[in-house]
């Protein structure tokens, strides 16, 4: 396994979490179990900082403790691409050469919140491009539910044929299938290089269907990663009912870790829960899930271990 992230990249990136202690300092011992689990799950590579990874919450000196912890437990065996959006390219350039000098394999940019027209949208990741120079592969994070920022297939297009050293494009639109089909069939007509495309729709919820219009996998956060490797696998193998089936398993856990406010901790009770990480907590400002969350979550899992029995 490369630690190398191009174009060809494929398969799974899940987007980890950041893990604290109950006093809310960073584990660091949990973080090493963490990066361990998503590797025993068959990971293609990984992804932190990312917006459910609470880097808003982080110091500079904490974001680049996490980072250089997670860098020494990959060890080289799958890429790792570190979340660098930032209100100004200062920081963004900072942040960038200090991960990647530490042994990253890129960095993901998303567009700033003031971006409206598509002209600034186009300019902005010419700054962006510029910034990072050549020596930094990048990630364009296309999630407009966090950012506000609509980008047209047009757009990302045009973005894609200014910036050579953006190599993959994670895609988070909903509904995104359209775009998803328009600029797959923009690479195959030549009008476009083809990039990786990896896809973050709700922790996956959308991932057989857009395995089938081109997608090369996905770069989400779910408690159960192993649920994306084992549904991209069978998607590659040519097994697209399969794929469908393992995904049905695991939806309406997938579906109840998705609610806005309360999401990320439900993924990170599950986490605590199957061992992961050695605590659930989130830091300050932080949703808390209610005894009638756990319910339902225990609920849940008892029966998505009844499907999974089914499919063997």
């Amino acid at each position: 396994m490369s630690n190398v992230l191009d174009v060809s990249a494929k398969g799974v990136f899940p987007i980890a979490v950041t893990p604290f202690t109950e006093d809310g300092q960073l584990d660091l011992a949990s973080t090493d179990r963490m990066v361990d689990f998503y590797l025993e799950c068959g990971a293609n590579g990984l992804t932190i900082l990312g917006i459910l990874g609470e880097a808003t919450k982080l110091t500079a000196d904490e974001s680049r403790t996490f980072v250089a912890r997670v860098l020494a437990r990959v060890a080289g065996r799958m890429p790792v691409v570190v979340g660098a959006s930032a209100p100004g390219f200062a920081p963004m350039r900072e942040l960038a050469t200090s991960v990647m000098d530490m042994g990253a394999s890129g960095v993901m940019v998303a567009p700033a919140p003031t971006l409206r027209t598509d002209e600034q949208i186009v300019a902005y990741f010419d700054m962006v491009a510029a910034t990072l120079r050549e020596r930094c592969p990048w990630v364009l994070q296309d999630h407009p539910v966090s950012t506000g920022v609509q980008m047209a297939p047009s757009v990302i297009l045009r973005i894609l044929g200014n910036a050579p050293t953006c190599v993959m494009l994670k895609h988070e639109d909903i509904p995104g299938l359209s775009k998803l089909s328009a600029i797959r069939a923009a690479s195959e007509q030549g009008t476009v290089r083809r990039v990786s495309i990896l896809t973050g729709n709700g922790g996956g919820l959308f991932l057989p269907e857009e395995l089938t219009r081109g997608a090369d996998g996905a770069m989400t956060g779910f408690a159960y990663p192993e649920m994306m490797v084992e549904v991209c696998k069978a998607h590659a193998a040519g097994n697209v009912e399969r794929a469908h089936d393992v995904f049905d398993a695991y939806l309406p856990l997938a579906r109840y870790e998705q609610q806005p406010n309360i999401g990320l901790a439900v993924r990170k009770y599950l986490m605590a829960k199957r061992g992961v990480i050695a605590s659930a907590a989130l830091r300050k400002p932080r949703a808390q899930l209610t005894a009638a969350d756990v319910a339902d979550i225990e609920r849940l899992v008892k029966r998505q271990a009844t499907r999974l029995e089914a499919l063997k």
